[in-house]
C-alpha cells in the first residue's frame, strides 16, 4: 500500500504539472478552460470554481484539460456569432502555446527537482583513493588488499581520486600493475593483474569506493546545475529514442505503469531524494514523448497547427478528430502490451 501511495503521488505530481502547463497558458491567453482533472474514469470528487469545472476522478492515472472549442466542432452563441473565448478561435501562436505549455512544464518540473536535490543533499565530492569493498576471488583478494587500504601509486602514476584509479585499471586489462598501498602508518607493494571484462572490454580486479561525501550547492548554482542536468538527461533520452526507433537498441527497457511503481518502489527503499530523483527523470521523458509527432499526443497537436499555419487554413477538424482518435487507440494497445510484458516480468 505505501509503495501504490507514493507511485499516485508521483504520478499525480507529473500529471498536474503537465495539465497545469495548458491550463495556466490557456487562461492567459482568454481560452475558456471547462474541466481541469486528475485521473480518469468516473468523477470522484468535483467543484465548481467560475467556469471550470475541477475534478479528481477514479482512476489515478491521467487527467485532462478541457477547453472549449479544443476539438475543432462547429457550437455557436445562440446568436450565431463564433465564441472568441473557443480554443478554435484564438490566434495560432496563442493554439501552439497552450499545447507546448504542457511538455515544457515537464522540463521545469524536473529543473526544480533537480535544484531541490542540489540544495539540500548536494553532489558527491570527489571520491579518494580508500578501497571501500574487496571482492571474493578477485585479483584485488589474491594481492591481500583489504577494505580501508589506500591506493597512492599505480606504477609510476600518483593517484589521489578515485577516478585516477579506475582509469589505470580499466586501461591495462591482463597487464600486472605495481600498486603502492598505504595502510595505517604502513606502506608496502602489491601486484594486481585485472581481468578482462570481456562485456566492457576494460580490466577489472574486484575492488570499490568508499561511499562519497556529499557537498551542498548554494542555490543559484543548484539552479543552474538542475537545467544543465536536465538538457543533459533530455539528450540522452532523445538519442535512446532514436536508437529504439531504428532499432539500435532493444524495446526491453521499456516500462509501463506497472514497470514504473516497480522502480519507484525500489527507489524509496534507497530513501526519499531517489524517489525524487526518479520523479524528475519520469518527468523529462513524458516531456520528451508528448512532444513526438504521433496521433493523440501533444506533438501530434503541434504538427497540426504548423501545417494549418503554412497551408493559411485549418485542417478539417473531423478528420484531424479521427487521427488521433486512432492514436489514442493504439497508445492504448501498446498500454496494454507493455504493461502485460511489465506484469510477466514481475512475476518471473
Amino acid at each position: 500500500m505505501n509503495t501504490l501511495f507514493i507511485s499516485i503521488i508521483v504520478f499525480g505530481i507529473i500529471v498536474f504539472v503537465h495539465e497545469f502547463g495548458h491550463y495556466i497558458v490557456a487562461k492567459a491567453t482568454g481560452i475558456r478552460v471547462e474541466e481541469f482533472a486528475l485521473g480518469m474514469g468516473p468523477k470522484f470528487l468535483s467543484k465548481k470554481w467560475g467556469e471550470t469545472v475541477y475534478s479528481l476522478r477514479v482512476l489515478p492515472l491521467g487527467g485532462f484539460c478541457k477547453m472549449s472549442g479544443e476539438t475543432g466542432d462547429a457550437e455557436y452563441e445562440k446568436n450565431n456569432f463564433p465564441d472568441p473565448r473557443r480554443f478554435d478561435q484564438k490566434p495560432l501562436w496563442a493554439r501552439i502555446s497552450v499545447v507546448v505549455a504542457g511538455p515544457i512544464m515537464n522540463f521545469l518540473l524536473a529543473v526544480i527537482l533537480f535544484t531541490l536535490i542540489f540544495t539540500v543533499i548536494g553532489i558527491p565530492d570527489e571520491i579518494s583513493n580508500e578501497i571501500g569493498t574487496v571482492v571474493a576471488g578477485t585479483p584485488a583478494e589474491s594481492a591481500g588488499l583489504l577494505p580501508g587500504d589506500k591506493i597512492t601509486s599505480i606504477g609510476d602514476i600518483t593517484v589521489n581520486d578515485w577516478s585516477s584509479i579506475v582509469m589505470v585499471i580499466h586501461n591495462n586489462p591482463g597487464k600486472s600493475l605495481d600498486m603502492t598501498i598505504e595502510r595505517g602508518n604502513k606502506h608496502f607493494e602489491v601486484s594486481v593483474v585485472p581481468e578482462l571484462d570481456s562485456n566492457n572490454q576494460v580490466g577489472l580486479i574486484g575492488i570499490s569506493a568508499t561511499e562519497p561525501t556529499w557537498k551542498k550547492k548554494g542555490l543559484v548554482d543548484s539552479i543552474v546545475m538542475g537545467y544543465q542536468r536536465t538538457i543533459e538527461i533530455t539528450k540522452l533520452t532523445a538519442v535512446g529514442l532514436v536508437q529504439l526507433f531504428t532499432g539500435k537498441v532493444s524495446a526491453d527497457g521499456i516500462a509501463g505503469p506497472v514497470g514504473i511503481i516497480k522502480l519507484i518502489e525500489e527507489s524509496a527503499s534507497y530513501g526519499v531524494i531517489y524517489v525524487v530523483n526518479l520523479t524528475a527523470l519520469i518527468s523529462i521523458n513524458l516531456g520528451l514523448l508528448n512532444l513526438l509527432p504521433i496521433p493523440a499526443l501533444d506533438g501530434s497537436r503541434i504538427l497540426f497547427l504548423l501545417f494549418e499555419g503554412i497551408r493559411r487554413r485549418p485542417v478539417d477538424p473531423s478528420k484531424e478528430n479521427f487521427i488521433h482518435l486512432i492514436g489514442f487507440m493504439l497508445l492504448m494497445l501498446l498500454m496494454v502490451f507493455i504493461t502485460y510484458r511489465d506484469i510477466v516480468k514481475l512475476f518471473g
